[in-house]
């Protein structure tokens, strides 16, 4: 049993695994509340044949019902379909890289040589930070080198008892925020202007962010026959690593639309696109026709009605349950 959930693990993506480690913890949550619930309803033999047919067309309803207390504990968002304002998007890819406003390269003022290093690469440093020592040659006297500012130290070239000589002895980095260098290809680059919203994915995680374009590069790039779009993202929390490849959509027209519901709402079930509604007897998965869509809201032009409340985070769960009961009664 080990090597099999070893070997699981191995092939599923990181998003897999904490999606089918959520839907676990749901279920059993869900199947002990559920328990406690069917034992507190169950009927004599007999009144249980006398509403078979009953029971027959409650199963033929198809919906989950779960408890506010479930909910919560599988963590499912709710919210009404309603109007929301969808963007047109055009999609590129883009690079991740350092704002090349928030890098510093550090050398000695005098040269002398290295006493002491504090600090190596990848560590964090606050502004006023000693990086190292060094002992001039002229005057023999020690004096520090240290950071203007905050940020991880990208590159170390010294080492305690070399001469410092004019080289850059330490590049430090402010990771707060970031650049996403877009690749805009000539046939789009008149749609393109400083200002416009970007909305940047990482297709290994999942993980999204909104920046601004600040730039458009004046000359094009030859290798790739194409021009960069430069986009200044937030990174406080240290999602985006410099060097690594994402998805770029530029915001265009926004268009109003009446009924729109959340893109993670959406499941597949039984071949079909649904929305799993809430009703009196629990969750309905609610097959939609669907519009215009951006990264964020999807028009529904049927299947649903203003006001209703459906299911808008982590609706798979409820698909998961609804499977479950299906397979119980037959």
């Amino acid at each position: 049993m080990k090597l099999f959930l070893e070997t699981i693990t191995k092939k599923l993506s990181v998003k897999s695994v904490l999606q089918l480690s959520l839907v676990i913890i749901a279920m059993i949550g869900i199947a002990v509340a559920n328990a406690a619930k069917e034992e507190s309803k169950t009927p004599p033999a007999t009144q249980q044949k006398a509403h078979g047919d009953e029971e027959h067309e409650e199963h033929e309803e198809k919906s989950a019902s779960l408890s506010d207390a479930q909910l919560k504990t599988a963590a499912i968002e709710l919210a009404k379909v309603g109007p929301a304002s969808i963007h047109e998007t055009l999609a590129f890819y883009g690079t991740v890289e350092a704002n090349g406003e928030k890098v510093q390269r550090v050398g000695a003022r005098f040269v002398g040589t290295v006493r002491s290093v504090n600090k190596k690469v990848g560590d964090s440093v606050r502004e006023g930070e000693t990086l190292a020592t060094i002992e001039s040659n002229e005057s023999l006297k020690t004096y520090s080198i240290t950071s203007a500012l905050n940020g991880v130290v990208a590159e170390r070239n010294i080492n305690v008892g070399e001469q410092t000589n004019d080289k850059t002895a330490f590049v430090i980095v402010d990771l707060s925020t970031v650049w996403i260098d877009v690749a805009v290809f000539p046939r789009d680059a008149g749609k393109i202007h400083v200002g416009q919203a970007v909305r940047i994915g990482n297709p290994a995680n999942d993980v999204t962010g909104e920046g601004e374009i600040v730039s458009v590069a004046a000359l094009g790039t030859s290798g790739n026959q194409s021009l960069s779009a430069r986009v200044l993202l937030n990174n406080a929390e240290r999602q985006w690593t410099p060097g690594l490849f994402v998805n770029a959509d530029v915001m265009m027209a926004k268009k109003s639309v009446a009924l729109a519901i959340r893109n993670e709402a959406l499941q597949d079930h039984e071949g079909k696109q649904v929305v799993f509604v809430k009703e009196k007897e629990g969750f309905e998965p609610r097959p939609v026709k669907l519009g215009r869509t951006d990264g964020e809201f999807t028009e529904v032009l049927a299947g649903v009605k203003a006001g209703e409340t459906y299911a808008s985070k982590n609706s798979f769960i409820i698909k998961a349950e609804l499977g479950k009961d299906g397979a119980e009664h037959e």
